[in-house]
């Protein structure tokens, strides 16, 4: 008898099938190990899966954790994971029986300490700002009185009652809130909301639109503060139209939408402080400056009525000034009687000298001797004209001998010979320059007719043009996937795309030989000259 035929050894082992043991090791992992705490560096992390469940592992210097975070938890975490980061995840150890792996899957997570976070935070702060979203020369200045100020804070928190409270004390304006969570999963995208949705509002409606963002809330750690540090936050900080002032935490409270905002406030109270004046230091300092100005203005008249006092003592009196005139005047008056009988005494010696020469008797002589004058005048200007005429007869005389009859009617009959002479030439000549001209213009249609390229393409031939209309004359020219048009005779085209490899070594292509005609039929009973 052989070794193995030899019976097998009974066994008191309970017997279980695969997966008997593997449900076994799945509920004691789970009861045993139902709520743990791990810490660990993320790895393998690539973003949720499309169901919403997110894979990774976490790690340390020796070991692997497989993890899983279902859709359900994902949207409840405070920060969403990141490859490389240390973490402490909350959640309870299972086993999948299909690869015999144990894994965790994660409740709740968060960073390993405010180093991790600080870490994290201070990461995500350069990458926004290697992008100019906290540029100095992107700040807006905040207005003086602005009439209606949004918030974007809690309803229901101790913040929205001192802002409130800090505003009607100092300047009332019309406030407009929107509500935010400002703790928790939500409320990042929550806020960001809030800052697009006050932007949005164009005025027009029942809603008037905002002068002034207030982004508040009271202090509180860290993690408490972690919605602020969203980018979606920053970044709709940094987009807003609206000066925006930031009021989160206390005053050593620092978060990322501090730096994004036009302004920041220490505590939400300041930001109110910030957003509007003191009315009484306003109308305190409107009074200062009234009685100012009224002091500043009695005081001017009272030094320009100085001044014209001055003025006025220097300037002469009346009686003074109309002294010399007057002196002038009297002057003036009294040699003004000498001066005119002078002057009547001149005129009228001056009126009796012509008068004397003005007697009846000279008048006489002089008409006397002026009509002689005129009478010797006449005698000359008629002997003139009388020798003017005969000179002038004289001359019409010569004229009229030398234009005799038949030399003019001579001269007539050639001009009349020479000018149907050159009309017969002329009309020769211009018979014969339009001969000319057509037998030119025959030949160059001709010559166009044998160049026409419609006559070449009438023989069977085509051109091959591009899409700018532009003949194609070599192969290399046309490149595959490239759009051109064939031309055929009487203007028909057809459109192609080149196709497939052009090959390069191939010989340029042939026209096709045209088939032999065939020899005209003779007659029968006529002969052939060939």
């Amino acid at each position: 008898m052989s070794l193995t035929d030899t019976p097998q050894a009974a066994s008191n082992l309970f017997e279980y099938s695969v997966s008997e043991l593997s449900g076994a090791l799945k509920r004691t992992v789970e009861e045993r190990f139902d709520h743990v705490r791990v810490r660990g560096e993320i790895s393998g992390y690539r973003g949720p899966h499309s169901s919403g469940h997110a894979y990774f592992a976490l790690k340390d210097d020796r070991a692997r954790l497989e993890a899983v975070v279902w859709r359900t938890s994902f949207g409840k975490l405070a920060f969403k994971p990141e490859e490389g980061l240390e973490v402490i995840a909350t959640g309870k150890l299972t086993t999948y029986p299909g690869s015999s792996k144990y894994q965790i899957v994660i409740e709740q997570m968060e960073p390993a300490g405010a180093g991790a976070l600080m870490a994290l935070l201070n990461e995500r702060r350069l990458k926004l700002e290697a992008e100019g979203l906290f540029a100095a020369d992107a700040k807006k200045p905040i207005p003086f009185m602005p009439r209606v100020i949004g918030i974007v804070t809690s309803p229901t928190g101790a913040v929205i009652r001192d802002i409130h409270h800090r505003i009607a004390d100092r300047f009332p304006v019309h406030l407009l809130v929107w509500p935010v969570r400002v703790q928790g999963e939500t409320s990042g995208a929550e806020v960001a909301a809030g800052i697009a949705g006050l932007n949005a509002i164009d005025g027009k409606g029942a809603l008037p639109r905002p002068d002034l963002i207030i982004v508040a809330r009271g202090g509180g750690s860290l993690e408490d503060l972690w919605g602020f540090n969203d980018e979606a936050v920053v970044r709709a900080a940094a987009a807003s139209d609206i000066p925006l002032i930031s009021a989160v935490g206390h005053e050593t409270d620092w978060t990322l939408i501090d730096h994004a905002a036009d302004r920041r406030a220490p505590t939400p109270t300041g930001a109110a402080e910030m957003a509007v004046p003191v009315r009484a230091d306003l109308v305190a300092g409107l009074a200062a400056l009234h009685a100012r100005h009224s002091a500043a203005i009695s005081r001017r008249f009272s030094e320009e009525r100085r001044g014209i006092a001055s003025l006025s003592r220097g300037l002469p009196a009346p009686d003074m000034l109309l002294a010399l005139p007057r002196r002038r005047l009297d002057e003036s008056a009294n040699e003004i009687g000498r001066c005119l009988a002078i002057a009547v005494g001149e005129k009228r010696r001056a009126f009796s000298g012509t008068s004397a020469r003005l007697a009846p008797q000279n008048l006489e002589s002089l008409v006397r001797h002026k009509r002689a004058e005129l009478r010797e005048s006449e005698g000359r200007a008629l002997h003139a004209l009388q020798g003017l005429a005969w000179k002038r007869r004289q001359a019409f005389d010569r004229l009229v001998a030398e234009l005799r009859p038949h030399q003019i009617g001579a001269l007539a009959a050639a001009s009349r010979h020479r000018l149907d002479t050159l009309g017969t030439r002329l009309s020769a000549a211009i018979d014969a320059a339009g001969e000319r001209k057509r037998i030119g213009l025959l030949a160059a249609s001709r010559i166009a007719a044998s160049l026409d390229p419609r006559q070449v393409l009438k023989r069977g031939y085509a051109i091959i043009r591009d899409a700018e209309n532009r003949p194609v004359t070599r192969p290399e020219e046309l490149v595959p996937g490239m759009a051109f048009e064939v031309e055929f005779s009487a203007d028909q085209r057809r459109s192609a795309v080149v196709t497939g490899e052009l090959d390069r070594e191939s010989p340029p292509l042939r026209a096709r030989p045209r088939p032999p005609r065939r020899a005209p039929k003779i007659a029968q009973g006529q002969g052939t000259l060939f």
